[in-house]
């Protein structure tokens, strides 16, 4: 008894033939050119809409532990630079063939990654058009089906060819990396990824000893210290990246505590938009003193040995090598 996938591939073998007969007819053709441009335009808004809300796309390039997170930075950008250079191809029409396997490539492993997700049982937006258009994996999935099968459609359609056409296709990809960087660099390509001091140590460490802080027992052993506006978007990302960390490599939750400047349902949007574990966590009453703290700056990080600063971080200058250390140690 034949397998069913072998009734699939003789009704796509007979697609595939019905659409190669239907260009021999120059409307068709006309149609092919409209719809790969429209493919293109598609590519390039998902490029862009990623270099928006890039700081959200890295971190969830990093969710997947596949890399660390200074690659995730790479990774990120790497898949954007590869949706404007086959955007730009589908657009211009030209390299055909090189164009049209490379983007059934690229939707393929993003489908890859996307059932790896549903299996993982994970539910949150994927980041193909950033934060302006929404979809949960399966959504997404459904997405990439659709562009393969508009894919399938223009498969014999006629690419245009010109002389220096392969110089061309190097400017493009050029172009598109460099316009990447430059919007965009990666958080340790900048000055901001150097240490940052703006934590009142003194200011902070007599705080440790007084209500709210001292019933935390943060003077003992290893604990980290989240100080946060409610309303602050970096901290929530901050949060966020916290949370994967300490979740890759084992640091327990209860030594995790977030003092936040804001209200109850400021917290709980936080805790909801930031996707981080809900961790321990107070209001600080005197905003007056938590500014002074913070010199005013939100987010800090703080990593605290015995009631010693071992280290202080940002948003954009998490070193995560040094934050795997401090929770692998004893």
């Amino acid at each position: 008894m034949p397998y069913p996938g072998m009734y699939f591939l003789f009704f796509f073998i007979l697609f595939m033939e019905g659409i190669s007969s239907l260009y021999e007819k120059r409307p068709i053709q006309v149609f092919a050119v409209a719809l790969k441009m429209l493919l293109g335009i598609i590519f390039v808004v998902s490029a862009v809409l990623k270099i928006i809300d890039m700081d959200s796309f890295e971190i969830y390039v990093y969710s997947y532990h596949f890399f660390s997170l200074n690659l995730s930075f790479l990774a990120a950008r790497a898949a954007i630079i590869l949706e404007l250079i086959l955007g730009i191809g589908l657009i211009s029409n030209c390299f055909h063939k090189l164009m049209w396997w490379g983007s059934a490539l690229m939707l393929i492993g993003y489908i890859a990654l996307l059932l790896y997700a549903v299996f993982m049982g994970r539910t949150d937006n994927c980041h193909c058009f950033g934060d302006v258009l929404e979809f949960d994996p399966m959504e997404s999935i459904l997405k990439n089906i659709l562009l393969i099968a508009l894919l399938l459609l223009v498969y014999y359609a006629k690419g245009w060819r010109f002389r220096y056409q392969w110089i061309a296709l190097l400017l493009v990809a050029v172009a598109s990396a460099v316009a990447v960087f430059v919007v965009s660099p990666p958080d340790n390509f900048t000055p901001s990824y150097d240490e940052t001091y703006d934590l009142q140590v003194p200011v902070f460490q007599e705080a440790l000893q007084e209500p709210p802080l001292e019933s935390f027992h943060l003077d003992e052993g290893k604990k980290v210290v989240g100080i946060f506006s409610s309303g602050c978007e970096y901290c929530k990302m901050t949060a966020r990246k916290l949370s994967l960390m300490q979740s890759f490599y084992g640091f327990p939750e209860s030594d995790i505590v977030y003092v936040f400047m804001g209200s109850e349902e400021g917290v709980e949007t936080f805790y909801e938009e930031s996707e981080s574990t809900r961790y321990q966590y107070v209001i600080y009453d005197d905003i007056k003193r938590l500014l002074n703290m913070t010199n005013g700056v939100f987010p800090v990080l703080v990593f605290l040995e015995d009631g010693e600063v071992i280290h202080e971080y940002g948003m954009r200058n998490m070193k995560e090598s040094e934050i795997e250390d401090f929770f692998s140690t004893n």
